[in-house]
């Protein structure tokens, strides 16, 4: 979220002071630090559905949050807060409720957090008009799309099947599951290879943790299906290449789907995470009554993916019925809409942003 909306920090940004405040622990450290940004982590907990025995632990947690985070802001003097989920935010959100604030909701329906901090922004910021339902203050709510980032954006298909030396007019298959990967995706996947790639080419970004497995894989593959299989542990500024030469993927439903399949036109067989009230079901559910995706349940993979896809790669009509109804979708100007709140929120004699 940070480089879509800011980019990677250059000469011309100096009277822009931006400071990312994460839990500790979190992920994005190194994301931050490579975008030349500040980052400083509080201790953070959640609430909402958690078990009886955590909660005092969760409740000194938030406390400690709290305190921290007054003392940061205190430090930092931030014009603007900028939230778009996540434990830490509560905190940041209560120490902070006198700072004009914008909540960006990246799903389709809010967290628990973002429905509490919703209450006193200024603005919510949110991906689709559908959102608007679920905030009652419906005036404050900008219809502004999900932001990605100016690099992942820039890539065309030629360009693309080039980068990834793919064979032109071969169906190419993008399957990922996130940073971390999705392994019920990565066991599917691996064992309907062969079938996949007697038809298709595949890029496979399996996640940091599910390399092992598909090196195995690989050295399986006879050499006349090996070459049209291109597996990476993590693709970084080059994830935008694999959407611009992709077909059809296969994914999770997480909320940055919501803007990098339809700024693709890319239609998908969605598998949310199999936790019945998680998100990711509300975002699928949106994408497929649209016509832009089809959904599978993480339990069924094993036995329908290959079928699946291959039903779908076989039916190029559908595919482009698909495709166009997920461009339909696209907002490709978010991150510059979001950047205008932000700025807008601001006093006129600064432009400090604290995010959380």
């Amino acid at each position: 979220m940070l480089q879509e909306l800011f980019g990677e920090k250059t000469s011309g940004d100096e009277d822009l002071e931006l400071l990312w405040v994460g839990g500790e622990g979190g992920m994005e450290e190194d994301l931050v630090s490579r975008a030349g940004y500040q980052l400083r982590t509080l201790p953070a907990a959640g609430l909402h559905g958690v078990g009886l025995l955590q909660l005092p632990r969760n409740f000194i947690q938030l406390a400690r949050g709290y305190l921290a985070a007054r003392r940061l802001l205190g430090e930092f003097k931030p014009e603007v807060l900028f939230f778009t989920g996540g434990f830490v935010a509560a905190p940041v959100a209560i120490a902070g409720f006198r700072v004009p604030t914008l909540a960006f909701v990246p799903d389709i329906q809010p967290g628990f957090t973002l429905r509490l901090i919703a209450r006193f922004a200024d603005f919510i910021a949110v991906v689709a008009e559908e959102t608007r339902q679920f905030f009652t203050k419906s005036e404050r709510v900008r219809v502004t799309g999900y932001p990605l980032r100016s690099e992942f954006t820039r890539w065309k298909r030629a360009d693309a099947i080039k980068h990834f030396d793919l064979e032109n007019g071969l169906p190419t298959l993008l399957v990922f599951g996130g940073s971390k990967g999705a392994r019920s995706i990565n066991k599917a996947l691996i064992g309907g290879l062969r079938t996949l790639l007697q038809e298709m080419q595949i890029i496979h970004v399996t996640g940091l943790g599910n390399w092992e497995a598909v090196e195995v894989a690989m050295k399986s593959l006879p050499a006349d299906l090996a070459g049209r299989y291109h597996a990476f542990s993590y693709l970084h500024g080059d994830m935008g290449a694999a959407f611009a030469a992709a077909d059809l993927a296969v994914c999770r439903a997480g909320a940055s789907t919501l803007g990098e399949l339809p700024q693709f036109s890319l239609p998908a067989i969605l598998v949310p995470i199999p936790f019945r009230e998680h998100l990711q079901h509300v975002n699928a559910a949106y994408l497929k009554d649209r016509g832009a995706a089809e959904v599978l349940p993480d339990g069924e993979m094993q036995g329908s993916l290959v079928d699946a896809i291959l039903e779908l790669v076989h039916d190029r009509q559908r595919l482009r019925r698909m495709s166009t109804a997920m461009s339909a979708l696209a907002k490709p100007n978010a991150a510059t809409h979001i950047a205008e709140l932000l700025r807008n929120l601001g006093t006129p004699s600064g432009r400090k942003v604290g995010r959380a």
